[in-house]
């Protein structure tokens, strides 16, 4: 009998966490950009979105939106935000292998002009979903959208704060004089070889001069890709996933959005 007990608590359970994830609503949107069609992908949970509710863009690192940004958006739709992954590349435009990346992303890394009208297209979808706050919207990326988050802060988006996971620091357009300035959380592999001291300095120099309310985190043992496990666990290589360093700055961004969003 007490077999059966354990048995019934453990399907229940099971049951119970299946019904909280079916909770969360997914779906692709198509935009376009100047005539280039894009598709993203919305997440939230119906039960969590009460009125105005804070929304967060998520930039793909340089595969293009796949299904690792889907379920990082998954994950904040269970933090109670709206999510939207968008997509820099182009519906249907993918890189078939890593080694293909590097050309995709650098089209927007050396033209930061382009890469920053993709990021504003791709910002105005999350704004107009319903019910979003524009007041309390927020933008993470990760290595190459790492980057991207940056540039939103740099052009002085209507966004409250980004966060650049593992992302690149460099800068080829100066920061627009704004008003609003975007708090700034920046999440690095202490041993990330293909971001140098010199783009950090260059960095911290940029951003205080203009006057931005930044933080910088540096995860001691961690390379480039910490929080992906695509990346495999071998750090010589450069790029490699670290599980204390994943789970720290996933808690560093909940603290920050609880600050951001409490404003």
């Amino acid at each position: 009998m007490r077999t059966a007990c354990v048995l019934t608590v453990f399907v229940s359970a099971f049951l119970l966490t299946g019904i909280a994830s079916a909770e969360v609503v997914t779906k692709a949107i198509t935009y376009t950009d100047k005539g280039v069609e894009m598709e993203g992908f919305v997440a939230y949970d119906p039960a969590k979105v009460k009125g105005p509710t804070p929304g967060v863009l998520i930039v793909h690192q340089w595969m293009g939106l796949t299904d690792y940004e889907k379920g990082r958006a998954r994950q904040l739709a269970e933090l109670g935000y709206v999510a939207f992954a968008l997509d820099i590349y182009g519906k249907g435009e993918r890189p078939a292998t890593r080694a293909d990346a590097p050309k995709f992303a650098g089209k927007y890394k050396g033209d930061r002009t382009l890469f920053r009208e993709r990021l504003a297209a791709g910002l105005a979808v999350l704004q107009s979903q319903p019910n979003v706050d524009q007041k309390r919207i927020a933008a993470i990326g990760y290595c190459f959208g790492g980057t991207g988050v940056l540039e939103l802060a740099r052009m002085g988006a209507d966004v409250a704060g980004v966060v650049s996971f593992h992302g690149g620091l460099d800068a080829t357009l100066p920061v627009e004089p704004k008003e609003k300035k975007a708090k700034v959380l920046v999440l690095h592999g202490a041993d990330d070889p293909f971001v140098p001291t010199e783009q950090v300095a260059a960095f911290m120099k940029e951003f205080t001069a203009a006057k931005f309310d930044w933080q910088m985190v540096h995860y001691s043992g961690a390379v480039h890709s910490f929080t992906q496990k695509e990346a495999g666990t071998d750090p010589s290589k450069g790029s490699a996933y670290e599980a204390k360093a994943d789970g720290r700055s996933w808690e560093a961004m909940k603290e920050f959005f609880r600050e951001l969003f409490a404003e």
